[in-house]
């Protein structure tokens, strides 16, 4: 027996997903507030195609989004390479998204490219992607293709968002 619950009302419905075959899709009414509502029964992945534990890439630094009137205190990783920082939207280009409805906030706002060096030395740099209400370093307003190479303890501002930047070597206090 799986339990689904209304997407309206919360109300929990039981059922038998093995009396139906996989991918199908389903029809529900709520027997509370008779809200009609779809769902898809998964497909079973084969075994050939459950992918295996890859390593994962080193965190090279964080970007920590302070809490403020549109979402709630966040960590994004940033990983070697351009990481995309922008608004959690469905079909984003962002590959570091932040999860907030502060519309002021583009889907790709801004992007921190992470280098590590020869000697082991992480550099990181702030550019804007660009968007409709600029990315700022500090108090710095960074122009068009401007980049501006990051620190710990560097605050970023994004449309109403703050971010405050850290290297992963380096306590956070």
């Amino acid at each position: 027996m799986k339990r689904i619950r209304c997407p309206k009302c919360d109300e929990a419905i039981l059922f038998d997903e093995t009396q139906y075959e996989p991918g199908r899709s389903l029809v529900f009414e709520c027997p509370e507030c008779h809200k009609q509502f779809k769902i898809r029964i998964p497909a079973p992945r084969p075994a050939d195609e459950v992918p295996e534990e890859e390593d994962e890439a080193p965190v090279l630094a964080w970007l920590t989004v302070v809490e403020n009137a549109f979402h709630f205190k966040q960590e994004l990783p940033i990983y070697e390479g351009e990481n995309t920082i922008g608004r959690l939207v469905k079909g984003t280009k962002a590959n570091t998204p932040i999860k907030t409805v502060d519309p002021s906030v583009d889907t790709t706002h801004c992007i921190v490219k992470a280098t590590m060096r020869p000697t082991s030395e992480v550099v990181c740099t702030l550019r804007d992607a660009p968007s409709n209400t600029g990315t700022f370093l500090g108090t710095h307003l960074l122009g068009v293709k401007e980049q501006a190479r990051l620190t710990t303890g560097d605050v970023i501002t994004i449309g109403a968002t703050t971010m405050i930047f850290a290297f992963a070597d380096e306590e956070q206090e």
